[in-house]
């Protein structure tokens, strides 16, 4: 089996990867998430310093998906990290996308947070037209938890229970 793609923490030399990964996918992730807009592009490599940042603070845990070539296929992040529990958010790219990489990238990042973050939970959130996200989030052990507004858009709030007696 190879040992790619590896989901790996984010590092400072991610980001021309990362900044490549976020260009070539940003028509893609517009359909289905609000775009991030020009300045995020402008200011990726500021952005990207903030991020390392408030990661290293353990605010967040931040990871990519990397190709064999080096490339980034996903993100995988963890985000709001308090009191035991974060917020799981993450993308794949175009090309990348149904061959069960997210699902196995979130299974991954489920097994991280409760080995090397102490987390016991974890939330997700996503719009009720994104079956392929939702269709992942409940492959990796996540129930819903009540329907939400995600940007102005109806969606589902899943939660995961992390530990001993998790799936996953």
């Amino acid at each position: 089996m190879s040992a790619f793609p590896r989901l790996q923490r984010l590092r400072d030399d991610h980001a021309p990867a990362l900044l490549a990964f976020e260009r070539e996918n940003r028509a893609y992730f517009a359909a289905s998430v609000p775009d991030r807009g020009d300045l995020y592009f402008v200011r990726f490599g500021e952005r990207h310093a903030a991020l390392l940042a408030e990661q290293a603070a353990g605010l967040h845990h931040f990871h990519v998906l990397v190709g064999e070539g080096g490339e980034v296929l996903g993100r995988f992040n963890l985000v709001d990290v308090a009191d035991g529990s974060a917020e799981l958010g993450y993308r794949m790219a175009e090309r990348a996308a149904g061959r069960g990489l997210a699902t196995a990238a979130v299974g991954e990042v489920c097994a991280l947070a409760a080995a090397e973050y102490g987390l016991t939970s974890l939330r997700a959130v996503t719009t009720l037209d994104n079956a392929g996200s939702r269709a992942v989030l409940e492959r990796a052990g996540f129930t819903p938890a009540g329907e939400i507004e995600v940007d102005g858009r109806p969606g589902l709030r899943f939660v995961r229970a992390l530990g001993a007696a998790s799936h996953g």
